[in-house]
């Protein structure tokens, strides 16, 4: 089953991450501000083990995003505690790639017949749920509509 979903989901992931392709940063910073996104604020070392990646590769990635004006360091309540969100950029550029993310995949789905369509969602629905089941939660990036 693996080898046969191997090409379509290879489609799926190309319509769904072309957006990407034309971001303004690279996508290793892509996935900081969908980290950072998800955890509403959250310090360096949450960002690394996060992104599985060495404290100071992603003490970089962050110093980069806030140079670029996508993300905040804001002191917490012990000064030592030093946090990170979206500024309104940052938010504003995740939601501008979502859109795109969107559009593209509407104009692949108008073109599928109606019980396509459904069984896609439901496939996809069950196939979010097992990840969810394994992993403990989703993918960073990635939520299911209620």
């Amino acid at each position: 089953m693996a080898a046969v979903l191997d090409g379509p989901a290879g489609t799926l992931a190309s319509v769904w991450s072309g957006g990407h392709l034309n971001a303004p940063v690279p996508a290793t910073q892509l996935r900081v501000l969908f980290v950072v996104e998800r955890y509403g604020s959250i310090n360096v070392t949450g960002v690394a083990t996060e992104l599985g990646a060495l404290l100071s590769s992603a003490s970089r990635l962050c110093g980069r995003l806030e140079a670029t004006g996508l993300l905040e360091r804001v002191p917490g309540p012990d000064r030592r505690a030093i946090t990170l969100r979206l500024t309104p950029r940052g938010a504003d550029l995740l939601a501008d790639l979502r859109r795109v993310r969107r559009g593209a995949l509407a104009e692949v789905l108008a073109g599928m017949d109606t019980d396509d369509r459904a069984a896609l969602r439901l496939g996809l629905e069950r196939f979010h749920e097992a990840v969810v089941r394994q992993r403990g939660e989703a993918p960073l990036g990635f939520s299911m509509p209620a």
